[in-house]
């Protein structure tokens, strides 16, 4: 694991861990951390199994941050406004490592991040998104785009949920998925929010999605 801080385009210094393939590196992938109000950053046991899954099993280059105001991260918090600019960041300064397509994965409020960017982005070439919050929550949540943004978008997802999960109901995330032309969704059983004993399973799916739709 290596240390490292890169800039975003206003001025601030983000910090974040660098997790290299044990091989040469298929790709590049960034991984984007829950609400910073809930105690969401970069160090959870979920990121660690996505984190370990991409790197050790399928040959990624990862890069995981804290979000703007988070730990060593310098600004503020913006509940996501200003989070992307972050994101956008992230994904230049891991494909700095190593070739190959860059992918996305978020987590809850990094899940809606992920997405925001990933329609702004052609570089991005899948992202996995894991537990978007979507119907009533418990903090407010920057909107998703909208319907024609969504269906213009040609980039592999995968929408990941437990079926025990309150702030991503499958119902709500399969309706999302009809508006996504290249959407998958899958729901891990006996799973809640935050996957606890199943952050394994939950890296596994995602891990297999980038081999299929990479390969």
């Amino acid at each position: 694991m290596t240390t490292v801080t890169f800039r975003t385009e206003d001025g601030l210094t983000l910090e974040g861990e660098l997790r290299a393939p044990d091989g040469p590196p298929r790709g590049t992938a960034v991984i984007c951390h829950p609400h910073p109000e809930h105690g969401g950053s970069k160090d959870h046991p979920l990121l660690w199994a996505i984190r370990n899954e991409l790197a050790a099993n399928r040959g990624f280059c990862v890069l995981t941050f804290n979000f703007r105001g988070i730990m060593g991260s310098e600004g503020e918090h913006t509940g996501g406004v200003e989070e992307t600019k972050d994101a956008r960041a992230a994904v230049d300064r891991v494909r700095r490592e190593a070739g190959g397509p860059t992918v996305m994965v978020g987590w809850s409020f990094g899940a809606n991040v992920a997405l925001r960017h990933a329609v702004t982005d052609d570089r991005i070439a899948a992202v996995a998104l894991v537990g978007l919050p979507l119907g009533d929550l418990p903090v407010a949540a920057v909107d998703l785009p909208d319907d024609e943004t969504l269906r213009a978008l040609r980039t592999p997802v995968l929408l990941v949920a437990g079926d025990d999960d309150p702030f991503s109901p499958v119902p709500l995330l399969l309706e999302l998925a009809g508006r996504i032309p290249n959407a998958d969704v899958k729901v891990i059983d006996g799973a809640g929010h935050f996957f606890p004993r199943m952050e394994r399973e939950a890296a596994r799916t995602i891990g297999d999605f980038l081999d299929r739709v990479l390969d």
